[in-house]
């Protein structure tokens, strides 16, 4: 990105709405929609996403319709636990389409989730093996 200050460009509010219900963003935030669906929170954020985009409907739920309440907040549960039960099963599918329509080829998110882990497992047994080491040498003292 030409001008980049070493600060990742983020969408506006009105972006992220359009983002968080399907849209595409421009392709100058292309870099922030590999950020958003690798990071280590990504699964978290997309869960986020969908219940922000189901709570229009069920506050419509809980306020419009007529009925006793229970039954009207028991509806709107079971809508947020369906919504949420498509929302982790299409996971992975739904972070890769997310990454095709931004620019990037099929399996880039896997690809880059699996290389973060790689490493942070490395890095981990490098440093409990530092550590191991390090208590052997003070064991021979």
């Amino acid at each position: 990105m030409a001008g980049n200050t070493g600060r990742r460009r983020r969408p506006t509010p009105w972006q992220w709405l359009r983002y968080s219900v399907g849209g595409a963003l421009p392709e100058e935030l292309s870099e922030w929609v590999l950020h958003d669906t690798t990071c280590r929170s990504w699964a978290l954020r997309q869960v986020v996403r969908s219940v922000l985009v189901i709570s229009p409907l069920i506050v419509v739920l809980l306020v419009f319709i007529p009925g006793p309440f229970w039954i009207r907040a028991l509806s709107a549960l079971g809508g947020l636990l369906m919504s949420l039960l498509y929302s982790l099963g299409y996971l992975v599918e739904t972070a890769e389409h997310r990454l095709v329509k931004a620019g990037y080829p099929a399996g880039t998110g896997a690809a880059v989730r699996e290389s973060r882990a790689v490493d942070h497992h490395s890095a981990a047994t490098a440093h409990r093996r530092e550590k191991m080491f390090r208590r052997m040498d003070n064991r021979r003292r």
